[in-house]
């Protein structure tokens, strides 16, 4: 299987999480967000709109997947929305979906011995 390495903004060149599953969460979270953005799904949860279809688009999703995205609620967005992360397997089974390529997660490490050295410029 062919994957890629994700680069820290690779979210915004994506959005193929916002137009696979159904962003459902407790309806309370839906409270901070424009009323038509949220649908009931039963008494205690809440989905944004157009999750809950057979083709999923999150009504906030603003742009063309694969190409150029942005959420048009990224700060009053779901906790569900706030779990998926880059290159994890909830991205990349939405990814496999819209036929783009995995993601392979690549650890980060910080330096430990660069205490005692200025930057070079």
């Amino acid at each position: 299987m062919l994957s890629q390495v994700p680069t820290q903004d690779a979210c915004l060149s994506c959005g193929a999480c916002c137009a696979y599953f159904r962003v459902s969460f407790y309806w309370a979270e839906g409270l901070a967000m424009p009323k038509h953005y949220t649908e009931p799904v039963n008494a205690v949860y809440s989905c944004m709109t157009g999750t809950n279809q057979k083709s999923p688009r999150c009504i906030a999703l603003k742009g063309e997947i694969g190409q150029q995205v942005s959420c048009g609620m990224y700060e009053a967005r779901s906790s569900s929305c706030k779990e998926v992360q880059i290159a994890d397997e909830q991205c990349n089974k939405a990814r496999k979906a819209h036929n783009m390529i995995a993601f392979i997660q690549v650890e980060s490490f910080e330096s430990t011995n660069d205490d005692d050295f200025d930057q070079v410029s």
